[in-house]
């Protein structure tokens, strides 16, 4: 007998505004971590903008995809690197080149995640 894994499910109709793209989610959650690690305490329904998720489950996302082996562990530490800076690397300059081939690539990946969840809006094409 199979064990299920519970993975929820963020109804694209769920109440809360989606994040506009990959990188403003993973930005919000990190922004979230850090509040929480200075001593915070989240509380859902305090922010001016309510969101279809919790900063966790962002977070699950990535770790799903990096235990995947979709997002490598160089994808992961820049996005910490750059989350924790709240910009994106730069390809402009020389340091940030290859850093900013690993944070598209692993926006893809998770955009596509975050977008079937609901928690990012489709592309307005």
């Amino acid at each position: 007998m199979s064990r299920k894994r519970f993975a929820p499910y963020f109804c694209p109709a769920h109440e809360g505004v989606p994040f506009s793209s990959s990188e403003e989610a993973w930005f919000w959650f990190v922004a979230c971590r850090l509040a929480r690690s200075d001593g915070a305490r989240l509380k859902a329904g305090l922010s001016g903008i309510k969101r279809p998720c919790d900063p966790m489950d962002i977070h699950q996302v990535a770790d799903r995809l990096h235990r995947q082996h979709r997002l490598s562990r160089p994808h992961m530490v820049v996005l910490a690197h750059f989350g924790r800076r709240m910009m994106a690397p730069d390809p402009g300059y020389e340091t940030e080149r290859r850093a900013a081939v690993l944070w598209d690539e692993a926006h893809d990946r998770l955009g596509d995640v975050l977008r079937r969840k609901g928690i990012v809006a489709e592309d307005m094409k």
